[in-house]
């Protein structure tokens, strides 16, 4: 047998490697603070996450450097590590970048969906319905992001995909604690959105997303004006206790 052709073989029967613990430990406290169980702002320690997650504390030490590169973290010297408080600033800016990608989402799915997109978008609508009759705003977070994302997804265009994959995670993250005031009005936006949708008017889907959007982001900004700073909840560092050192009489 040539080299080449074990090449070949050995690569068609490679095993996949695991996800390193450090992953799957980033992945389980991004969505912790995505769902605001770990709320802007509150210290992170690590043995504490540890106890929570059911690992040792090296992969929480590295998960929170990983989640610290990627923004979702702060780690103060001297004082711990911090979940990332957003500034009104910055959620501004990718909730107006969000408003202008997925407009141009709706106006292509609406060139591009079938009867069956219709179908699965109108389960998606009474999903979160139902969620928003339960009071449940974490299954309302997630059939809003899904709805969204799905539109994305029938516009046919990778890329356009792809950079609202990226600001997903996001988006969900600052809607969270307003997804009760978005409440019904975010419902019905949807079922219109879905109309002009099945009904081919491609202009009309890209309203309506762009001002479904818009709604969402101002009614953001209007619930955290009255913060009276820059900050959703602005972490602050504590001062670190003094260790007493007991001297042991052996």
């Amino acid at each position: 047998m040539q080299p080449n052709e074990i090449s070949q073989q050995a690569s068609a029967h490679r095993i996949d490697r695991p996800i390193p613990l450090r992953e799957r430990v980033r992945q389980s406290m991004q969505e912790l603070i995505i769902s605001r169980q770990l709320a802007p702002g509150q210290h992170l320690v690590e043995s504490e996450l540890a106890e929570m997650l059911g690992v040792s504390r090296q992969p929480i030490r590295e998960a929170l450097q990983l989640l610290n590169s990627e923004g979702w973290v702060e780690l103060h010297p001297g004082y711990g590590a911090f979940v990332h408080s957003p500034t009104v600033t910055e959620v501004d800016e990718l909730l107006a970048v969000r408003s202008a990608l997925e407009s141009e989402s709706a106006r292509l799915a609406a060139e591009r969906v079938d009867a069956d997109g219709i179908a699965h978008l109108r389960k998606l609508c009474a999903d979160g319905q139902a969620a928003l009759e339960r009071d449940d705003i974490d299954s309302m977070v997630n059939a809003n992001a899904e709805i969204h994302r799905y539109i994305t997804e029938l516009s046919g265009n990778r890329v356009l995909l792809d950079f609202v994959s990226q600001v997903d995670r996001r988006v969900r993250w600052y809607y969270t604690p307003i997804a009760r005031s978005r409440g019904q009005h975010s419902w019905q936006e949807h079922a219109r959105l879905v109309d002009a949708l099945e009904a081919v008017d491609a202009d009309a889907a890209s309203r309506i997303m762009r001002e479904h959007t818009e709604h969402t982001r101002q009614i953001y900004l209007d619930e955290h004006a009255e913060d009276g700073d820059q900050t959703e909840q602005p972490a602050k560092p504590r001062t670190r206790r003094r260790r007493t050192v007991r001297t042991s009489a052996s």
